[in-house]
């Protein structure tokens, strides 16, 4: 069975150290000194949530489990520590990965490449879950490329450049955002209040979602909650198991056609949590088009009011057993730590 430890590369940490004592210290963490502007509550508000969900990546990963692998204890590391990665001591048999996500790469700027390469040559190998249209929008995507060993992404085709730089062996997954739960964290709610949580942000707030949100006020009326804030505190997703259905945004509002079909695991916590999932139909439809076909979650045409509420009222009327089914599904293959444990397993030792 193959050996394998991982290090997750996240730009809120510093040293490399193991991920248990990160969390540790997660809490407590002042974050002004990291932020441009120091002084600026709303954007110390938004760092908390930033570096809380980021965390909460890692945890996942330190939680890791697939039957062909035996997994060490995870480390952490940011730009300060990453590149001691090359040098700690390894255990007899131990194959070494470095994780990273999202456009967390660029951090290191034009270094990016010489640090991935680095690595690769001390025997470290890649892994980059990159959401959405990473080969397109980082810059540092060339760069790191010809050193990935697994890429998981939600652009497809990648820019020619990016897929050019790929290694042959390279084990690539087209797969998009999921939830950043891990087994066991999420607890089933036999006797959910009946309602309708909205789940979004002000950045979401378009005019459309503003037309959809009067609406459901009227139609559901106490049945109804909406949530504006710009994201739910890790600590706090847990007690949103107390709704039956979360309404979750869609990606309409953006131009890049990743983003479009889905830019947001708000309906994979709904999921996780037990909710019934209801979602906007994307532009281009893509991977919630799937669960829906597969009946994991509630989907309506665009603007169209009248089968928003014919969706609410399905999600509404979901049986404990079709709630079970949603809540096993998302909680075994729509979280980081499943998508990433597979991809491992499926790359080469």
């Amino acid at each position: 069975m193959r050996r394998i430890r991982v290090c997750y590369f996240n730009t809120w940490a510093g040293r490399l150290e193991p991920v248990p004592d990160y969390l540790a210290r997660v809490p407590g963490m002042d974050l002004k000194p990291l932020l441009a502007r120091p002084g600026d509550v709303e954007l110390l508000r938004k760092a908390r949530l930033d570096c809380d969900w980021y965390a909460a990546n890692a945890r996942c990963f330190a939680a890791m489990q697939h039957p062909e692998i035996a997994f060490l204890p995870a480390w952490i590391a940011g730009k300060a520590g990453v590149l001691d990665l090359a040098t700690a001591p390894r255990e007899p048999g131990e194959e070494r990965w470095l994780l990273c996500m999202a456009h967390q790469p660029q951090a290191l700027g034009d270094l990016a490449g010489k640090v991935w390469s680095m690595l690769a040559r001390a025997g470290v190998r890649h892994c980059f879950y990159a959401f959405d249209e990473a080969s397109r929008f980082m810059p540092c995507f060339d760069a790191i490329a010809p050193h990935l060993d697994v890429l998981i992404h939600d652009e497809s085709p990648l820019a020619e450049s990016g897929a050019a730089a790929l290694k042959p062996s390279c084990v690539a997954r087209h797969r998009s955002w999921v939830a950043n739960f891990t087994p066991g964290e999420a607890v089933f709610n036999e006797a959910p209040e009946e309602k309708i949580y909205f789940l979004g942000s002000q950045l979401g707030l378009t005019p459309h979602r503003q037309r959809q949100l009067d609406f459901l006020r009227r139609k559901f009326k106490g049945r109804f909650v909406a949530s504006h804030d710009h994201s739910t505190p890790v600590d706090g997703r847990f007690a949103l198991n107390r709704y039956k259905a979360g309404l979750s945004p869609e990606g309409r509002k953006f131009t890049t056609p990743a983003m479009a079909r889905t830019h947001t695991d708000r309906p994979f916590w709904s999921g996780c949590l037990g909710q019934v999932p209801v979602s906007e139909d994307s532009k281009f439809g893509g991977r919630l088009e799937e669960l829906h076909a597969a009946g994991l979650i509630v989907r309506y045409a665009h603007a169209d009011l009248d089968a928003l509420a014919a969706a609410c009222e399905r999600a509404l009327a979901a049986t404990n057993a079709e709630r079970r089914r949603i809540f096993g599904h998302f909680n075994a293959r729509e979280t980081v730590g499943a998508v990433v444990a597979e991809a491992l397993a499926a790359s080469p030792a």
